[in-house]
């Protein structure tokens, strides 16, 4: 067990790291809809050229933003053919924009917003995992900084290993996996969100005992000797669904020691959240001590973050 965490109220998230996690996914979300903003003024001043209505369907370069405003996602559009288009945004115009009267505009734009921003809110909730990556890469980062120790990082986009970075600022966004050698020498490879075949399931965290020669695009997963710790990451603030957080990785977690125990092969897990309530916090405590799970960390709490990166390098 994590020397760090003495008892269980040590994993609780107190109100302010709460609150703290509230705002920082706020902020994000206004970040993220900046684009949107910003093409709803477009959309305001091509839509004030029309003088009624009506006149919006001669505008063919809002034709797209029309048919948003219309209520249609961007994945329907694709079944549509132009005469389909047409009948959809005459449609919104004769239902809600001619109402609107000399407003039409306004109105027009008001809807517009309104649809993007529910995709936005849909979007949003795939984004609070990739934040909480995020944040444990940046301080896995930190920590290998620290202690001067050389890596190489997967990039997402251009698929390929490239060297530690002179200045590694917002790698954290790119990145698919890392690779570095522990204090013993040994070759390590941590990678995110990999489906694992025998568990068949998707795993948050992922560490390999190899390089990155072996890695071979994913493929490593089909070698589950390779395999020293997996892991689950909950990166949701909201104190309602942290039970709920805590059943489903606990459940993936024992089916994962399960999978893995029938197949005679060893291994460590661990989990990692940022919404952690006191029954689940003794849960987890407990488990920590009977050592059922080899490490916990609240992802609100830096030092228990810190010292979890620390073992995951050193294993």
């Amino acid at each position: 067990m994590p020397h760090i965490i003495k008892k269980s109220s040590d994993l609780v998230t107190s109100r302010e790291q709460t609150r703290a996690g509230f705002i920082a996914f706020a902020l994000e979300k206004n970040r993220r809809s900046t684009p949107v903003i910003e093409s709803a003024k477009a959309l305001k001043v091509f839509a004030s050229k029309a003088k009624t209505a009506k006149d919006l369907l001669k505008i063919t370069e809002i034709q797209p933003a029309l048919l948003t405003a219309a209520g249609l996602s961007d994945k329907a559009v694709n079944y549509f053919t132009e005469e389909d288009k047409i009948k959809a945004i005459s449609a919104l115009i004769e239902s809600f924009l001619k109402p609107a009267g000399k407003y039409f505009v306004d109105e027009v734009v008001y809807r517009y917003l309104l649809i993007k921003g529910d995709s936005l809110g849909g979007s949003m909730r795939n984004i609070v995992g990739l934040m909480a990556q995020q944040k444990f890469v940046r301080t896995l980062l930190s920590n290998l900084s620290v202690s001067g120790t050389n890596y190489k990082w997967l990039n997402n986009k251009t698929k390929t290993w490239e060297s530690k970075p002179t200045n590694d600022f917002s790698i954290e966004e790119q990145l698919k996996a890392l690779s570095w050698k522990n204090p013993k020498g040994k070759s390590r490879i941590l990678a995110f969100n990999l489906n694992i075949p025998i568990v068949k399931n998707n795993i948050d965290i992922c560490l390999f005992n190899a390089d990155i020669e072996f890695y071979s695009n994913g493929k490593i997963v089909n070698n589950p000797e390779k395999i020293l710790m997996l892991g689950e990451l909950k990166g949701g603030i909201d104190p309602a669904g942290a039970d709920e957080h805590w059943k489903t990785g606990n459940t993936a977690l024992n089916r994962i020691r399960a999978a893995f125990a029938q197949n005679n092969l060893k291994l460590e897990t661990s989990f990692i959240a940022a919404a952690i309530e006191k029954k689940m916090a003794s849960e987890i405590f407990d488990q920590l001590q009977n050592k059922t799970l080899s490490n916990a960390a609240n992802l609100t709490i830096e030092e228990q973050l810190v010292s979890y990166c620390d073992w995951l390098l050193k294993l």
